[in-house]
């Protein structure tokens, strides 16, 4: 068994990204040893009272971060590692091994006054607003379950889950009664539809689908902004297609996510299962599973492999997730999600930022991992402000 002190150094050194591979998982493998759980709360303990390393300004924002930690359920953990900010790799540190960090709290306790937010930023939820045809608006987050209208012989229907359904009456379907509907999200919102075709879409925050009540002729057309996740109903001869701006992503069946932000840098096509083919201007290409096809705002695509489709979707599975992401790109997701305004003042260092967290946790929790890099916060309502 290593000493503390063997140990603390290990773990510094993989918070310098100094550790290979190989030696990183051995490290993290001690984790599940009952017999090193002393050891790891030492080593961590000492790190985190390491404020030129972890940027804590003083022993009572040491003591909240340390408080967050110990106090958190294993099923909110976060898990973080990081290329360049040591801090949120600590946080990873201690929820890989599953364990709390017990008997270890600071000697000045934080009492329940200091942890009161003085916000009103909060985590998202099912919010949407669903525009009939007749341009009638429906709040869904507030609507009961089960029928909530009906256009020429379609239902549209609330299930008990919260998923958004439609039921064709009398089990036949009027082409000539084709009429369109939007469902859309608003930022801090997430909803989920089944399509009259059978397909699933998860629709996250700030996003919007316009689709037909029926699915007529040869061909299956909706149209995003925002981000979705489709599970496409497996129709032989009628092609499900997927409108973005001025880009057409066109599948028969298969599993796939959109990511199309205004504010974004590119659109993000990403296959799950299956095939889609992506249509811009006079080009095209095809995707096959783990691929994922960006199409940036110059009109360029490139089409990359092996991407990490559980970072893709986690949004859809209740976490963030990041993998080198930059301070700007994590800052617009807790935007869109948490319904806040971001602004940034003075120099911030440069991060990157890689890990999971819960997307129900609190703004609070959230922005003291990220503090631990060296990135500060101040929130006013619902502004947050990005300090150095």
């Amino acid at each position: 068994m290593m000493d503390d002190k063997a140990l603390a150094q290990l773990i510094n050194r993989y918070l310098s990204e100094d550790l290979s591979r190989e030696e990183a998982e051995r490290l993290l493998d001690s984790l599940s040893r009952g017999d090193a759980r002393e050891q790891w709360e030492a080593a961590l303990a000492a790190l985190l009272q390491n404020r030129e390393a972890h940027g804590l300004s003083d022993p009572a924002r040491m003591q909240a971060a340390f408080r967050s930690i110990t106090q958190r359920k294993p099923a909110r953990m976060i898990r973080l590692w990081h290329a360049a900010a040591a801090a949120v790799l600590f946080i990873g540190l201690t929820a890989g091994a599953a364990f709390l960090l017990n008997g270890r709290q600071a000697k000045s306790p934080v009492t329940a006054a200091d942890n009161k937010p003085l916000h009103n930023v909060t985590p998202g939820g099912n919010k949407a607003v669903l525009t009939l045809a007749d341009g009638s608006q429906i709040t869904l987050d507030s609507a009961g379950n089960g029928a909530i209208a009906s256009q020429g012989n379609m239902q549209v229907i609330k299930l008990n889950s919260g998923q958004l359904a439609y039921n064709a009456g009398n089990g036949a379907k009027d082409s000539r009664m084709i009429s369109y509907n939007t469902l859309a999200t608003p930022r801090g919102g997430q909803f989920q539809i089944i399509l009259p075709d059978g397909t699933k879409v998860w629709l996250n925050a700030a996003s919007s689908l316009r689709y037909p009540t029926t699915f007529a002729g040869k061909e299956r057309k909706v149209k995003l902004s925002g981000e979705a996740y489709f599970e496409v109903a497996k129709m032989d001869g009628k092609p499900f297609s997927v409108d973005v701006d001025d880009m057409q992503i066109q599948v028969l069946g298969t599993h796939f996510n959109v990511m199309a932000y205004r504010d974004e840098a590119s659109i993000r096509t990403t296959l799950l299962e299956g095939a889609v083919r992506i249509r811009h201007g006079a080009g095209q290409t095809s995707l096959h599973p783990g691929q994922q096809a960006q199409l940036k705002t110059s009109g360029e695509m490139k089409v990359f492999d092996d991407v990490d489709v559980e970072e893709t979707v986690a949004w859809k599975n209740g976490y963030f997730q990041f993998n080198r992401a930059s301070l700007a790109g994590v800052m617009r997701q807790i935007s869109r999600w948490y319904d806040a305004d971001i602004a940034f003042e003075g120099n911030l260092p440069e991060r990157e930022f890689g890990g999971k967290i819960a997307r129900n946790s609190s703004i609070d929790e959230v922005l003291k991992v990220l503090e631990l890099s060296n990135v500060h916060f101040r929130i006013e309502g619902k502004k947050i402000t990005v300090l150095p």
